[in-house]
């Protein structure tokens, strides 16, 4: 059985509306799941649910077995980190780390050693004596994690910790917060709107939309097999390029180009004939010019964006827009003229009236 087991669970405030829908997963000890979609989509309430700062309206929530949808927040073995640190201004770095020792009544000689051990994880050895208005926030950061991890609980929850971060220092507290996973060995839930984020920490990504699952998987998973519209665009950066078309006999237009994917419906071609189905493909899947078994697309450059590694591509295809990402030593000229293709295997084709992988 798994450690964290969340039954169809249910969230329905008191005026009617229904936050989180029959939602079910089973987390194993250890793992690091991360809950990620857009705002409203009903992941921090969920991750509310399982610390007990939410009722579960229906539905079962289990720990290792046991039903703990009545238990209090302290008598589930949980340790949340907030949004905004939470810590208490008026005392120094090391009493923040120490006060939930200090409520327990453990011996002063063992809460020293543990907020030593602690903040030599934690790099944060060298402000024990600051208050946190003297930390900068990637600082201030490490001591709310610490402030969690210092109790030695078995299940971490973290509500958007990094979003008030600066781009850099969220690249440095990600790696920290992982290897911090890793030295600890806590089943870990983090929930984000960043899709990098949960990419790049993540065992296993749950992503939402408007309080449903729309898939649970690894980062790679999601991103070469999305389920649906939805997850496609929303896993990856620049998101995937998408266009509407009606498929004639295996075939489809777009702008002045006619493609031919009866290969990729195969057996399915019929059931699509007339029909309108949305045809996907990733930014970085494309190659300049012709190739073998791709498909060829002419367009227009409307737009650069030179990023170092690579080129954003703004392209026009008689209408419709998409993003190219290309080697940045071959940008072409803006409001040039020009050819792409697109590998067979690299095309994504999702049902037009319920936007499900075909």
């Amino acid at each position: 059985m798994a450690y964290l087991s969340l039954k169809d669970i249910n969230k329905i405030y008191p005026n009617g509306f229904h936050a989180v829908h029959d939602f079910n997963l089973e987390i194993e000890k250890g793992e690091f799941i991360v809950f990620v979609g857009p705002s409203g989509c009903g992941k921090s309430t969920t991750l509310r649910m399982i610390a007990g700062l939410e009722d579960i309206s229906k539905g079962d929530f289990l720990i290792d077995g046991v039903r703990a949808n009545e238990k209090g927040p302290r008598d589930r073995g949980v340790a949340m980190v907030f949004q905004s640190y939470a810590l208490y201004p008026q005392m120094t770095v090391y009493d923040n780390l120490a006060f939930g020792l200090t409520l327990q009544g453990i011996d002063e000689d063992i809460i020293e050693k543990k907020v030593k051990n602690v903040a030599s994880i934690l790099g944060l050895t060298d402000y024990l004596d600051r208050l946190p208005k003297a930390l900068s926030g990637g600082q201030r950061q490490r001591v709310a994690v610490g402030r969690a991890i210092i109790r030695k609980v078995g299940i971490f929850l973290m509500d958007e910790p990094l979003s008030n971060l600066d781009a850099k220092q969220r690249v440095t507290m990600r790696s920290e917060i992982t290897d911090i996973h890793q030295k600890t060995g806590s089943t870990t839930i983090y929930v984000t709107h960043d899709q990098t984020e949960a990419m790049t920490m993540a065992d296993r990504i749950v992503v939402m939309k408007e309080g449903y699952i729309q898939q649970v998987g690894t980062p790679y998973d999601l991103y070469f097999n999305p389920v649906n519209v939805f997850v496609a665009g929303f896993i990856g950066e620049p998101p995937m390029n998408f266009v509407r078309a009606v498929v004639k006999k295996g075939k489809i237009t777009i702008g002045k180009n006619t493609l031919d994917i009866s290969s990729k419906l195969g057996d399915k071609a019929t059931k699509y004939e007339g029909k309108e189905i949305v045809f996907g493909f990733r930014p970085e899947a494309i190659v300049l010019g012709e190739s073998s078994d791709s498909l060829l697309i002419k367009a227009s450059v409307e737009l650069t964006e030179l990023l170092g590694d690579n080129t954003n591509v703004y392209v026009d295809i008689q209408g419709e827009r998409a993003i190219l990402k290309v080697n940045p030593h071959d940008t072409p000229e803006m409001d040039s003229d020009i050819s792409f293709s697109i590998p067979m295997e690299s095309v994504y084709l999702f049902d037009g009236e319920t936007e499900k992988r075909i």
